[in-house]
Parts: structure tokens; sequence; C-alpha cells
């Protein structure tokens, strides 16, 4: 088996690569309170450490329902077990994967839309805190993405003033991105200062972001929002710190002290499920001159929901992508669970072989590879990696697909 702790090996300041996914939804607490209505029930806080540091090889995850007070039973349970155990930069460790506390919020602009914005705290009492709070302004404090009734402003204030964190979601999406649903200019409706980084999202990319000058400061993630044990690592960033802990972010988010950002890997946005505008009428998707028209092409219909790239093309303000130099690259990786044919079965032999999806993906070669599953999957795999499958586009709410070797 090859060893994920592979990637950590020191520089000359003592700084290593991390894998991290930020963005993963508690399905069920462990008393069966729900929490993230649509998430699976088994997405708990404990089933979630051990996908992430056992299967996926993930070194740094953030899960963003630990706002909840039955998910805060459940950390405080797996702590007092002695399972898990806080750290001092912030965070929980298991079994070499540290956990950050994180809640996803909705924030509501009257005459513009809704949002919703990434907080993370760096300890169990801090988060605590913050839900006291929160009770104040959230009908249903217990849920998941729950819409807070002060401003967006004012909900930073909070977050900062306690030593916490905030990353706007999948910024420009239709469903609850800033840019998608709410304004064109996030100065509108947030301090800029009091934002640490911004999450792309399924369906963008670093290159289409690089159309909003806006952007130019911060630092990009792009993560799972994971609503299944399967989907965790489906998007990731690598990450170079000291350590996976929540004061080693912050510092990486800034750009400080030789910490980076180092590549985000994620889905092509044509496999993303909002990147083209789509009719609701006749469930088509549409190309940029086609949804342009006000009118569907195919049935007429007026009803569409917008994507992610005809909505940046509408709100840029540069004609060509300017990208700052230290801007992680962005990797097009299709997650293993897309590709034709690798059912269960044969994912469990290279997981047996290799340990995690992380060592199939990174620190295998594909003669290795197809030692395990033949030539045909391991050239698959590789393809898979390095973003070369031939995809279809996703729109609406429904993901693209990557075609049968075949086809």
């Amino acid at each position: 088996m090859i060893s994920d702790k592979a990637i950590h090996q020191q520089d000359g300041a003592g700084l290593n690569e991390y894998y991290a996914d930020l963005h993963i939804h508690i399905g069920r607490a462990t008393s069966g309170q729900a929490v993230k209505i649509s998430g699976s029930k088994d997405l708990t806080f404990a089933n979630i450490a051990k996908e992430a540091s056992g299967r996926k090889g993930m070194d740094l995850v953030g899960i963003i329902d630990c706002h909840s007070p039955e998910v805060q039973k459940d950390i405080t349970d797996c702590l007092h077990a002695g399972e898990m155990t806080e750290i001092a930069g912030g965070g929980i460790s298991y079994r070499g994967t540290t956990i950050l506390l994180g809640s996803e919020i909705e924030i509501y602009e009257e005459g513009k839309g809704a949002a919703h914005l990434l907080v993370y705290f760096p300890d169990l009492s801090t988060m605590q805190h913050f839900t006291a709070w929160m009770t104040k302004h959230m009908k249903n404090v217990n849920l998941s993405s729950q819409r807070i009734y002060v401003s967006g402003r004012k909900l930073q204030e909070e977050v900062y003033a306690r030593g916490g964190i905030m990353i706007p979601a999948h910024v420009f999406t239709p469903h609850k991105g800033i840019y998608g649903n709410v304004s064109p200019r996030m100065s509108e409706v947030l301090d800029l200062e009091m934002i640490s980084g911004v999450e792309l999202g399924l369906s963008a990319d670093s290159e289409m972001a690089g159309l909003l000058s806006e952007l130019d400061r911060f630092t990009f993630v792009t993560n799972s929002d994971a609503h299944s044990l399967g989907k965790i690592g489906r998007e990731y960033n690598r990450i170079r710190m000291k350590e996976p802990s929540f004061n080693e972010l912050v510092l990486a988010l800034g750009s400080t002290d030789g910490r980076r950002v180092t590549a985000n890997y994620g889905l092509n946005p044509r496999l993303g499920k909002y990147h083209r505008t789509y009719c609701l009428s006749c469930s088509s998707i549409l190309d940029q001159e086609e949804a342009m028209t006000g009118a569907c092409p195919h049935c007429g219909g007026r009803k569409m929901v917008q994507g992610v790239l005809d909505r940046i093309l509408d709100i840029a303000d540069r004609e060509e992508s300017r990208m700052p130099a230290d801007r992680p690259p962005y990797h097009y990786q299709v997650p293993l669970e897309f590709i034709p044919g690798l059912g269960k079965k044969t994912m469990n032999k290279l997981l047996d072989r290799f340990g995690t999806e992380m060592s199939i993906l990174h620190r295998t070669s594909e003669e290795e590879l197809a030692e395990v599953v033949g030539d045909t999957m391991a050239s698959q795999i590789v393809m898979a990696r390095n973003g070369s499958l031939a995809l279809t586009s996703g729109g609406g709410g429904t993901y693209g697909k990557v075609a049968a070797p075949s086809e």
C-alpha cells in the first residue's frame, strides 16, 4: 500500500503540502435530528471523519454544519471518547486528518436575492458561542444553510470579532451564489476586507472567474459541497502549510509566510450542474447565443435558469481573463465515481492496493493501475486525473456526463 503521507515532505521552511476539502455537509446527527435535509443520513460527524481519513485520504476537511446543537453534542461525544482531540492550532484531529468546524449560512438582501456564506472557527467553544448569537437571528439553528435575519456585513462583523473567517460559497451558481443570485459586485453586499477566500463552485474555474477584477485580491478554493459520503473530495485543494489546522489555513488563504494554496482540483465546469443556461419548459441546455434571445429556440419557453458561464459573461468587467501571478493553477479532474465502468468492486480493488483515492489520483502510475484493473480502465483513470475525458455539458441542476470509452 502506498502511504498518503508521502506528499508531506518538508521544504526548507518546514512547510508541507496537504489535501483539503472545506465544504462537507452533515445529513443527520446521531440522535436522528435532520441537519441537511437533502443530505444522506450516513453523513454524521463521525462517519465524515472516517471517510475523509480512511478512504479519501484528505488531510483537512471543513464540516460546515457544526453550528447545530445536535452536531455539537456528537462532537463532544467524540472528544470525550478519546477518538478525537482538539489541537492547539485550531481544529479537531482524527487519525491524521484535521476537521475544521464551520457553518453555511444564508443571507438575504432585499430586492436582490439570497446567498450562502461559509464561516469557520478554531474550536468548539467559539462555535458554540456563535450558535448562541445566531439563535437570536435564525428560525431554526438546528438545520443547515438557514437564513439569518441580519445583513451580510453584520454577520461578517460577528464572525471576525470571534476570530473566525468567511468564504462566500459557490459564488457563481444561480442557486444561492452571491454573483449568480444576488449582485454583479460582491462589494455591494459584503465588506471585502472581511472575506478570507472565495469558493468557485462546481460549475466555474479560475479562468472564468478571472473576468471579474473584483476577485483579483482573493485566494480561490474549490470544494465538494458533499451531500453524501461518496462525494467528499470530488473537488479539493492542495495547500502548503506547516500543519493542517485552522491557523495555518488562515495564513495560506492570505499567502502569508510561505503558506499558500498551491493548486485547485475540480470538475471541468462543463460537468457542473449549473454550467449552462437551461430551459425549464423543455429541459434543453442552451448555448450563449440561444440564451440571449430571451426565448428557448426549441420550444419558445421563456422560463430559464441562467447558467454560470452566461452569468459571468453578463457581469464581467473584462473582455479577457486575467490571472494574478500568485493564483494557484486549476487542474481539471474527473472524480473516480464519474468514470464509466468503474464500479464498486473495481474501486475496492484499487483501494485495497493503493490505500486511498488521493493515492490513486496522485501517486500511482498508469502501469501500477493496469496491474489491478487492466489497460483500458487504467487509461481512463489517467485521463480522468488530467482532465482529458470527453464530456457533455450540464445545466439546470443536471450534471454533465463523461463519455464511455467506446463513444
